[in-house]
């Protein structure tokens, strides 16, 4: 059943999409002199949960994942996007057994009980056309029985009987907190998975989006007033959902490091959580 209001507010988990990059060296997050594979260390010092990136490039493998998980408390999350080869480079004679080896990859997240969620991150261009539904069908069908959330990036996906569907199916619709363009998913208040709310911030910035330039697009700093107006819209909808992940993708300058911060402080006393009580 698909859910637009609540009660009582439940656990939330904020972090970064991302947590690997070496700008945020020079922001002042990490150390200096800080190596790419001591990040991870440092990482979950501040933060409870992190959304992986680099399985959305490359497919995951299970030794490097579960050399990760040594690194963290046992307590720590992670989700973990799919592959672009299953969401937005599709090869239609192979994309199943991609699948296998996507499964394969994540397998020591899962048995650990860390995998907060598979984000299956669909492209722009990826609309609600016959095809394209057809496809999206058959892939929840191959990733059944894993965390699934879906983030939509075409308005034409707004639709009622397609929150019906993920809600059936319980995959978490992901949130969005975006620029407002006339192309895009926009920041709805359903919830279709009462495990799971997924929430994710990419910022503002709408000349950046429509440059098409990666850093341009994602170089936004959220004010005060914007973390709290969303706070607001946000409290209703926790309430449900079991627990909430959420993520602030406006990597730039370490944006995302200070704005998630500051929006777990916004959190703490109502069910957040950050630092030391998620060890």
């Amino acid at each position: 059943m698909v859910s637009r209001a609540g009660k009582t507010p439940h656990p939330v988990f904020v972090g970064t999409s991302g947590y690997s990059y070496t700008e945020w060296v020079n922001a002042g997050f990490y150390p200096p002199d800080t190596r790419s594979a001591h990040m991870l260390a440092h990482y979950v010092r501040h933060f409870p949960v992190t959304e992986l990136n680099f399985t959305w490039y490359q497919m995951p493998k299970a030794p490097v994942l579960a050399r990760m998980r040594a690194q963290v408390p046992a307590g720590f999350r992670f989700a973990a996007k799919l592959t672009r080869t299953l969401t937005h480079e599709v090869a239609e004679e192979r994309w199943r057994q991609d699948v296998l080896r996507y499964r394969e990859g994540i397998s020591p997240l899962l048995q650990a009980r860390q995998l907060a969620a598979v984000l299956v991150q669909l492209a722009p261009f990826f609309d609600r056309s016959p095809n394209n539904r057809r496809y999206l069908a058959a892939l929840l069908d191959e990733l059944a029985g894993l965390p699934l959330a879906v983030e939509f990036r075409h308005r034409s996906w707004v639709d009622d009987r397609v929150f019906a569907e993920l809600a059936r199916r319980k995959v978490t619709l992901v949130t969005v907190d975006a620029p407002q363009l006339p192309h895009l998913f926009p920041r709805l208040d359903v919830i279709t998975n009462p495990d799971l709310l997924y929430v994710r911030f990419h910022g503002r910035n709408v000349s950046g989006w429509r440059s098409g330039n990666m850093q341009k697009k994602f170089d936004y700093n959220y004010t005060d007033a914007e973390i709290d107006e969303w706070a607001a819209f946000f409290g209703p909808m926790r309430t449900k959902a079991r627990e909430s992940v959420v993520f602030f993708n406006n990597h730039v300058a370490g944006q995302a490091v200070e704005n998630a911060k500051r929006l777990a402080g916004r959190m703490e006393g109502e069910g957040g959580r950050e630092r030391k009580d998620w060890a």
